[in-house]
């Protein structure tokens, strides 16, 4: 289902463009239709020689000019919300990057600043040897006999057993060694196992 929010947006633009024009052409044919002058009262304040398309016509303007201003003050709100979120989320990106430093730090990773480490010809960095250690295979588990449940064929019950492996699997691990100490190779049990 498309989002329609984008067309129902400009259609009641259009149908309010649509309708001020219409407002518009039946003021101005009131105004025009209707040059005789009245008396307004109220209470003890009277008027006398007012336009009658006046009557209509101001009421009609204070209205759509409260109604305009109201508009503006409500567009200004969500304005300034707008741009006070905008420097919030502005400071909390500027946090994550900080925090992300602090970690990197902390965890000795390298700067995600750079693109390219750069090396100076004057440092010396010491290398530990790696020893890579291979174990030997290890052999295979011998199949078990699997008790497979029967509903009828135990022609399809045979073909369709399942071999179970039992025993952990291992897998070769390199191991940093410091000529000062050696250690035993290791074995590394994968999750789940």
């Amino acid at each position: 289902m498309p989002d329609l929010s984008h067309l129902w947006q400009r259609f009641v633009l259009a149908a309010a463009l649509v309708f001020g024009l219409a407002l518009g052409v039946a003021a101005t044919v009131f105004g025009y239709s209707n040059t005789n002058t009245v008396t307004i009262g109220f209470s003890v304040y009277r008027l006398s020689g007012v336009p009658l398309w006046t009557i209509a016509i101001v009421p009609l303007v204070f209205v759509l000019a409260a109604g305009t201003l109201y508009h503006w003050w409500n567009s200004l709100h969500h304005f300034t919300q707008h741009m006070r979120h905008r420097r919030r989320v502005k400071e909390l990106e500027a946090e994550v990057t900080s925090l992300k430093a602090r970690l990197d730090s902390l965890l000795e990773m390298p700067d995600q600043s750079t693109t390219a480490p750069t090396a100076t010809p004057t440092s010396v960095v010491e290398s530990t040897p790696v020893e890579t250690v291979v174990e030997p295979a290890p052999e295979p588990f011998p199949e078990e006999p699997v008790a497979v449940a029967s509903n009828g064929d135990d022609n399809k019950a045979a073909k369709k057993g399942r071999k179970r492996l039992t025993g952990p699997e291992t897998e070769t691990v390199a191991v940093a060694t410091d000529s000062s100490s050696e250690t035993e190779p290791r074995a590394e049990t994968p999750p789940g196992a």
